[in-house]
Parts: C-alpha cells; sequence; structure tokens
C-alpha cells in the first residue's frame, strides 16, 4: 500500500515537470517565429502607423483647404474701388449711335490704378520733399550740406530716394442690365427643382419680376446668376436688397445684387527715383528728438542761399525705422 501511494505521488509530482517542458517548448517556438518573422511583424505595424498618420494629415488638410475655399469666396464676393473724384466741367463733342442693342445692356467704367511704393527710412536719415522738382536736383548736386541742429554742426550728404519698382494697371468693371446676382439661396430643394423654383419665382411680376431667359443656379454656393428676357427687369428688382422666394408656403429672403465683370489690362512694372524728395544721412550719432531735428532741416533747406526752396514735408529717423509711401 505504502509503495502504491508512492507511485502514486511521484506520479502526481511528474506532471507538472511535463507541463513545465511544453511551457518552454511554446516559449522556444515563438522566439523562433519573432527571430524569423520580426521584420514581417515590424513592417506590419509601421504600415499601420505610417496609415493613421496620412489619415489624420488628410483630414486636416481638408479643413484647410475649407476654410481657404471659405476665405477666397468671401474676398472675392464684392470688388468695390471707391475714389472722390472732383468736380469738372464736361463738353461732349459728339454722338455715337450704337449698332445694335446689345450694347445698352452693360454699363461700363475703367479705373487705373497704381501701388504705392514702400520705403524703410533706416537710422539717422531723413526725407524731405520740396514743393519744385528743380530745387530737390539742385540740392542733390550740392551733395554735402552744413546743418545746425541746436549747437550742433552736421554735415549731411543728399541723394536721390532708391526705391523699389512698382505696378500699375486699368480695371474694366462692366455692370449688367440684364442679370442679377441672387444668394443666400436655401437649401432645402433638389438642385433640379431649386431651378425651377427660382426661374417661376423671378418671372412673378407682382414681385418686380419678369420673364427670365436664363437660370445659372450653383447649389454649392448657394448663388444663381438670373438673366432677363427685357432690360428694367433686373434694375426693378435691384432697388431691394432681398427679394421673396417661396418654398412649400414657406417665405424665404434671398440677397439680390447687381451682376458684374472685372478683369485687369495692361498690367505694368515702373521702377524710377522720386524728382521731389532727397534723402539726407549721417546723422546716426544725434540724440535729440526727433520733431526738433525735423524742424532745423525744414529751416536750412528753406533757404535759398543754402540751396534750398519751398519745403512740403519732413521726416527724420533717429531711433525705431519708419516707413514712407510714395506714390506715382
Amino acid at each position: 500500500m505504502p509503495r502504491g501511494a508512492d507511485h502514486l505521488r511521484s506520479g502526481v509530482q511528474d506532471q507538472p515537470e511535463h507541463m513545465g517542458i511544453m511551457e518552454a517548448d511554446k516559449d522556444s517556438i515563438l522566439q523562433v517565429l519573432k527571430e524569423h518573422w520580426s521584420d514581417e511583424f515590424m513592417k506590419d505595424e509601421q504600415n499601420k502607423g505610417l496609415i493613421d498618420e496620412i489619415t489624420k494629415e488628410n483630414i486636416q488638410l481638408k479643413k484647410v483647404i475649407q476654410k481657404l475655399e471659405t476665405e477666397l469666396q468671401e474676398a472675392t464676393r464684392e470688388f468695390q474701388i471707391k475714389e472722390d473724384i472732383p468736380e469738372t466741367k464736361m463738353k461732349f463733342i459728339s454722338v455715337e449711335i450704337p449698332e445694335n442693342d446689345s450694347q445698352f445692356q452693360n454699363i461700363s467704367c475703367s479705373f487705373q490704378v497704381s501701388s504705392k511704393v514702400r520705403y524703410e527710412l533706416q537710422k539717422g536719415q531723413a526725407l524731405i520733399t520740396f514743393e519744385k522738382e528743380e530745387v530737390a536736383q539742385n540740392v542733390v548736386r550740392m551733395s554735402k550740406h552744413h546743418v545746425q541742429i541746436e549747437d550742433v554742426n552736421v554735415e549731411v550728404t543728399a541723394q536721390p530716394v532708391p526705391l523699389n519698382s512698382g505696378v500699375r494697371f486699368q480695371v474694366f468693371v462692366e455692370i449688367s442690365k440684364m442679370k442679377i446676382n441672387v444668394t443666400e439661396i436655401p437649401a432645402t430643394l433638389p438642385e433640379d427643382q431649386m431651378r425651377d423654383k427660382l426661374e417661376l419665382s423671378f418671372s412673378k411680376s407682382r414681385n418686380g419680376g419678369g420673364e427670365v431667359d436664363s437660370m445659372d443656379y450653383d447649389r454649392q454656393s448657394r448663388s444663381a446668376v438670373i438673366t432677363f428676357v427685357e432690360t428694367g427687369v433686373a434694375e426693378k428688382i435691384l432697388k431691394n436688397k432681398e427679394y421673396p422666394l417661396y418654398i412649400n408656403e414657406t417665405c424665404h429672403r434671398v440677397t439680390v445684387s447687381p451682376y458684374t465683370e472685372m478683369y485687369l489690362k495692361k498690367y505694368q512694372i515702373f521702377s524710377g527715383i522720386s524728382k521731389r524728395t532727397v534723402l539726407l544721412t549721417g546723422m546716426e550719432d544725434i540724440q535729440m528728438d526727433e520733431e526738433i531735428v525735423e524742424d532745423s532741416i525744414n529751416i536750412h533747406f528753406q533757404r535759398a542761399k543754402n540751396g534750398g526752396g519751398e519745403v512740403d514735408v519732413v521726416k527724420c529717423s533717429l531711433g525705431q525705422p519708419h516707413i514712407a509711401y510714395f506714390e506715382e
């Protein structure tokens, strides 16, 4: 009996040892697999990480693109040039008869635009503008000038202002008398159905509309360009900034505005020097109030004996650089 018990006890003790051998074999197999297939496992993990990063970047790029498209639409939605035109007596010397009525369908105008040229005035420099060109040229020819600034005699050098390039171009604008822009159209109907609803609504004479010749509707931008058959309809509608649009017994107020076409012509790059403004250098060591220095320069160059003349404006920089703008 004891021997049987010893034999049973021995069998129970052998079982964990056998299981330990199996676990060791399993670990050895896994280790071998990792050694042989570790590159493939790593590649899969790396590929997954790259795909996740690319997906996140694509989402961010889409957001950036949508934001830029929105900003571009807002920037190009309205183009205005405001300029005070002085009263001028005009004399009409002839009358031209148009070849056809199409020339009455647009109001045309053009503008000449020239950019301001930016100039950075450095420390110890000054700009002085004279009323006459010949005075400025004479000051430049004399080159060296001794200016009394309080109790200090300062030698300054006069030279032309080195200006950067600028641009000029013509803006042509045509305002249609037959077309209108419609915006803020609700996106409550399919595209074809909304196009028909717009044409029907803007054809109603009781709302100021008239017969529609064509309809260009863009669902994505919620806008449309409507062309009428007869002149005067667009002008009548544009007396109000909004127009009623009835959809399923609900009145929506859409925004109406003139239809304009704009394009550029004669784009040119120009460069040169200012004929009435002179650059003065040599005041780097002066430590005074800029207004005092400007008054001293003004007084010196007002005098004809110093080669000067009537001064328009003086601007100097004794500390931080200043920005000046020149117009053509």
